[in-house]
């Protein structure tokens, strides 16, 4: 089966509207955050933001497929010596406009260096915001499992008898565990924090995700020949993440630098066929690029 790569230069509110009604399994993206990357995208006030989102995101909403998931890196800024509260007023506006807020990973950027302003301290981490258009969608959390390592070495060396059976939560939630039940496993679920470096200099751009941050995501929510966009591509990193994990992939900006820099570096390669062929069958390109 071909993987193709499509890629739009323009807004993407006007160029979603080219896509096809529940098209994509997968919604990855960074879009320019309140009043910052002016120079690029020409800044949004924080009072302005969700009313500068909604429409974009009802296009989202019309576009991914019902098991399908979008994951929103977003952050709040400080406005006037306080925290503005736009993220959680865009989260509230796109619940109304028909989104299910599942989930929220936290990215903690590892290599943020240090720094002091009046009455606070420098960021190390942004949300992943997790919606859904349905609470039933494709999840594959055994892609995403990690090492045991040392905490099993500790934790499971010596089990109290409350570990051995399953221990109610004492606050009252209804969540209990069995801790002897992780004895014979290597590998475990991760939790809603991922650590990851940032990357930008070698991007040529101001913002660029680290690989391993769509990565993650794409393990955890599509399987090969899947669809994933990113409607604000940026240098194009989502996009090619997807396509060396087999998924088609669809990119959209309204900066033309973006857009010739995708273009030049996301070419189409030869992938060999996944299903059995014809022995002396030759290896067809698998891939193919269109750019809009």
């Amino acid at each position: 089966m071909e993987i193709f790569t499509d890629i739009y230069l323009g807004d993407s509110k006007e160029k979603l509207q080219l896509l096809p009604d529940n098209s994509v399994d997968l919604i990855v993206t960074s879009p320019p955050y309140a009043d910052q990357r002016k120079s690029t995208y020409g800044g949004i006030h924080p009072d302005k933001y969700v009313e500068w989102f909604l429409p974009i995101s009802e296009q989202l909403l019309r576009v991914l497929k019902p098991t399908g998931t979008f994951i929103l890196n977003i952050k709040e800024k400080v406005v006037a010596g306080e925290r503005s509260t736009y993220v959680m007023e865009l989260i509230l506006a796109m619940r109304k406009q028909g989104w299910y807020w599942t989930e929220e990973f936290i990215w903690h950027k590892k290599n943020s260096y240090p720094g002091k302003w009046p009455n606070r301290f420098r960021d190390s981490w942004e949300r992943l915001l997790q919606f859904n258009k349905d609470k039933k969608f494709h999840m594959y959390q055994e892609e995403v499992m990690v090492p045991m390592g040392d905490w099993a070495k500790n934790r499971l060396k010596n089990l109290s008898d409350t570990d051995k059976i399953r221990d109610n939560s004492k606050v009252g939630s209804g969540f209990g565990k069995n801790i002897s039940n992780w004895l014979t496993r290597d590998k475990a679920f991760p939790t809603n924090v991922l650590h990851l470096a940032t990357e930008c200099n070698n991007k040529n751009h101001s913002a660029a995700f680290p690989e391993e941050l769509p990565e993650w995501f794409i393990k955890l929510f599509t399987k090969q020949n899947d669809t994933v966009l990113d409607p604000f591509m940026g240098s194009g990193t989502t996009l090619k993440v997807a396509s060396r994990m087999k998924r088609n992939s669809i990119g959209i900006d309204i900066v033309p630098e973006y857009y010739e820099m995708v273009k030049k570096h996301i070419k189409p390669v030869e992938l060999y066929i996944l299903e059995p062929k014809p022995k002396y069958e030759k290896s067809k390109p698998e891939r193919s690029i269109t750019v809009r």
